[in-house]
């Protein structure tokens, strides 16, 4: 924590410095007294500034290491003088400007060289370029290093990896260059042949045509990773592949891939990862897949596929992620998958024509790592089993996302884009990839499945999306559906389910999604909490169902209503009543206290009342003889 110490520069016969992973924060000293130091790793902090010009000085280091920082500002062309440096990484910081060949003038022993991740460097060398160094591991990866393709890696012989991917390179690949490792550039033409010293060609998201080289399996024997996914490649599938025997991974999905799968490709023993989907490869799926015993990752979704899963299938006990959805699958879905596939995480069997009572689902306490299940729209039968609520990673959230974590992940470089999946949910399609291994979802909508709601389910507490739509299922949801307390998408519309909505399902905090439409639901919805955020749609096709957010409401509601107003109004003449009592009561008062209190004050003062009767006679006396004096008058 804090700033690397100033006095560090006094140790002057210090030859490593080792400082990773560590939380250094602010610049990097001018360390150029360090004339013997061979090895300085500062990786993994978060320092700042740009690096010193200083570091030029220091003429025995072989080894630099400054990667996933926060470092700014160019490269120093001082770099150019250490004569010595075998690596340097300057990786995933914020460097910017020109390299020059002055950079690289007497790196004559450069070896391994990563600058990745720093989209503001811009190699500016001419054409006819010859580097000093003779690199094995080159990675400049979103760095700018086109338009034009790099001539001088034609002068690389020893290269072993090399990642050239998101580089701003357009054209077509040079005859001269095989050892490759290119995704996400423009490049153009046919799929080129790897050397035979190459263990990785990725060539992904390009524009190559073509046809695969029908000799590229004998081009190169010890190929690991093949990549040519997301291209404009036709033709089939070489069986000559199947001479690669070391590959480990192999992806060429999203391409225009026709025929059938070559069955050589079980010749590759090492295969952990085959992607092929999202092609148009057509016929069966071979029986020779049987001998993938370390496979771990299977896709072969998005094809035109047809027949039914193999019997050898049982063999692949080492599968974690099975995909065979949007195909033309058909068959029983074997008993015996619950059993053989039992390491199994991700199943996608959807939009097929798979039919029976789904004897997978017989089998599913087996399959204590499944996160996602998604048989939905083919053409299984039959009740939802109990076993449903067997599923162990749907109900352990703690092992969700950390204990079932997929073993392909974990033995992958970051290198690697592993794994990409559209899951069906909140009525449209999600993709996920890095943290597929987080989601949590069965669907098995779009069958003709019949029974009652599944009440095992309500076991699965950490299950987020459920999708059991268009079905022939009847029964009530249960009460305890609440305990899904992770849930956030719930479909269940287009069946026969009847009774009242449980109240509960209001306590769901995450709860985003819901269709309930076109069921026997009755009664009062529950619109409170969660289910406020809901409108009408998520509801109709309810007959007997009514309050908010319908517009249909309930009889009960009316009667409370009425109950209510009849009540206010007994209320409002109460209080008339009320107001008039006391009016009358204050008038009565008012009157008797104006004669009461004059009669007992004459009584009282003798005075007073010989006065006050005197004064009346005078006015009495004097209004008749105004009477009589007008009467004469008018005579």
């Amino acid at each position: 924590m804090g700033r690397l110490p100033e006095w560090l520069s006094q140790l002057e016969k210090l030859t490593i410095l080792d400082l990773d992973d560590n939380k250094f924060q602010g610049p990097i000293p001018a360390f150029g007294t360090f004339r013997n130091l061979e090895r300085m790793s500062l990786a993994q902090n978060e320092l700042n500034g740009s690096l010193p010009v200083s570091f030029g000085q220091l003429s025995e280091l072989f080894e630099l290491d400054v990667s996933w920082n926060r470092l700014t500002g160019s490269l120093p062309v001082s770099f150019g003088q250490l004569s010595e440096l075998v690596e340097l990484d300057v990786s995933w910081n914020r460097l910017t400007g020109i390299l020059s060949e002055q950079h690289f003038s007497k790196l004559s022993k450069l070896y391994n060289l990563r600058m990745e991740g720093n989209s503001g460097l811009v190699l500016n060398v001419s054409s006819s370029w010859i580097p000093p160094f003779q690199l094995r591991d080159l990675n400049m990866a979103s760095c700018n290093l086109g338009p034009s393709f790099p001539t001088w890696l034609k002068f690389q012989k020893n290269l072993f990896y090399l990642d050239m991917s998101d580089a701003s390179i357009s054209g077509s690949i040079p005859n001269w260059f095989r050892n490759i490792s290119s995704g996400s550039n423009l490049f153009k033409g046919p799929v080129p042949l790897p050397n035979s010293n190459c263990r990785l060609l990725d060539l992904s998201n390009n524009t190559l045509s073509g046809s695969i080289p029908p000799n590229i399996g004998k081009s190169n024997l010890d190929l690991e990773f093949l990549y040519l996914s997301d291209n404009q490649i036709t033709g089939n599938i070489p069986k000559s592949i199947g001479y690669m025997s070391n590959l480990e991974m192999i992806d060429l999905s999203r391409n225009s891939l026709t025929g059938s799968i070559p069955s050589s490709i079980s010749n590759c023993s090492y295969l952990f990862t085959l992607n092929l989907g999202q092609n148009n490869l057509s016929g069966p799926i071979p029986n020779s897949f049987a001998q993938l015993n370390r496979l771990q990752v299977l896709h072969l979704n998005k094809n035109l596929l047809s027949g039914e899963l193999p019997l050898s299938f049982q063999n692949l006990s080492s599968l974690e992620i099975l995909d065979l959805s949007y195909n033309k699958l058909s068959g029983d879905i074997p008993s015996w998958s619950g059993t053989a596939f039992s390491s199994l995480i991700i199943l996608k069997l959807r939009t097929n024509a798979f039919s029976g009572a789904g004897g997978l689902l017989y089998g599913l306490s087996n399959l204590t790592s499944l996160q996602i299940l998604d048989l939905a729209e083919n053409n299984l039968s039959g009740s939802i089993p109990s076993t449903l609520g067997d599923l162990m990673a749907m109900s352990d959230k703690h092992n969700i996302r950390h204990k079932h974590k997929p073993s392909v992940y974990k033995r992958c470089v970051d290198y690697f884009d592993l794994d990409k999946l559209i899951v069906k949910a909140k009525g449209q399609d999600l993709e996920y990839a890095k943290f597929l291994y987080l989601v949590v979802s069965i669907d098995l909508s779009s069958n003709n499945f019949i029974g009652e709601f599944p009440k095992e389910i309500t076991k699965l507490d950490g299950l987020i999306f459920l999708n059991l739509s268009r079905n022939h299922i009847n029964g009530s949801i249960p009460q305890d559906i609440s305990m899904l307390h992770e849930l956030q998408s719930l479909d269940l519309s287009c069946n026969n389910i009847y009774g009242i909505i449980p109240s509960s399902m209001s306590s769901l905090t995450f709860f985003s999604y819901l269709d309930l439409s076109n069921n026997n639901f009755s009664g009062k919805i529950p619109f409170t909490g969660q289910m406020t955020t809901f409108n009408a749609s998520a509801f109709g096709g309810n007959p007997q169902l009514c309050g908010r957010p319908l517009v249909a409401h309930c009889q009960g509601d009316d009667l409370d209503q009425g109950k209510g107003q009849g009540q206010s109004n007994v209320e409002h003449e109460n209080d008339d009543g009320f107001i008039d009592q006391w009016f009358y009561l204050s008038i009565g008062l008012g009157f008797a206290v104006g004669i009461l209190v004059p009669f007992f004050v004459l009584v009282i003062k003798k005075p007073w009342c010989v006065a006050y009767f005197n004064f009346v006679d005078k006015i009495i006396d004097k209004s008749l003889y105004v009477a009589k004096k007008m009467k004469k008058h008018s005579r």
